[in-house]
């Protein structure tokens, strides 16, 4: 295969890892604003399309690993394969947490909600969208540097996981009814959580991809 040709693969994996990030990113959106309006068809959509993001990466690993087999590359071309490869899969985890809320919001039957914690949960949620969306830009310009900043977020997603679930609890305790919901907000901010600690993962990716270096974020 000509280097054109090859560079051109290589383009076309980095395309479509990025139209299945958008695809997650569209996902997380959609799970947490059905889940704090309660639209059950909204979720249920949610849950339907995780398809798409399964193909994606379904697509994204035989690729990768046919480039891999055929082309044996080596250097920064080696590397490029291995992080569309690695995160990939920390893509298809997000989209399968965001399938876990949309369940949650299908599971919610009657019972008694606290309004403030889902206000957080709203709060929460965006944050994480945004989070994966400044993953998704680093990805797309490769600033190692500006991968540091980005993981960093994540830690604002862990205060929020702490102050919900603070919250949750005092607010059972003042009414006891309120207990089932409790068990899924406990779950929802869980699942945003990961999504947070995935998204970390891809800045680490980012960074291996332009420096060569390994690092835990």
């Amino acid at each position: 295969m000509l280097r054109s040709q090859f560079e051109e693969e290589l383009e076309k994996l980095h395309n479509q890892f990025y139209a299945m990030g958008n695809e997650v990113l569209s996902q997380i959106n959609r799970t947490v604003r059905a889940f704090v309006s309660h639209d059950r068809e909204l979720a249920q959509e949610v849950i339907s399309d995780d398809e798409k993001v399964n193909s994606y990466e379904v697509k994204l690993e035989k690729k990768s690993l046919e480039i891999i087999a055929l082309q044996q590359p080596v250097s920064q071309d080696l590397r490029t394969v291995i992080t569309v490869l690695k995160a990939s899969n920390d893509l298809e985890r997000m989209g399968d947490h965001a399938v876990s809320i949309a369940r949650a919001t299908i599971n919610m039957k009657g019972e008694e909600r606290i309004q403030e914690v889902e206000e957080m949960i709203k709060q929460m949620g965006r944050d994480v969208k945004n989070l994966v969306e400044a993953t998704l830009d680093i990805y797309l310009s490769g600033d190692a540097e500006k991968a540091y900043e980005v993981a960093a977020q994540d830690e604002k997603i862990n205060d929020y996981f702490d102050k919900i679930r603070e919250a949750a609890t005092q607010a059972i305790r003042e009414n006891p009814d309120a207990i089932i919901a409790g068990r899924d907000y406990f779950q929802v901010i869980a699942f945003l959580e990961r999504i947070g600690d995935y998204a970390k993962n891809i800045c680490e990716w980012v960074i291996y991809f332009e420096t060569g270096k390994i690092v835990e974020l």
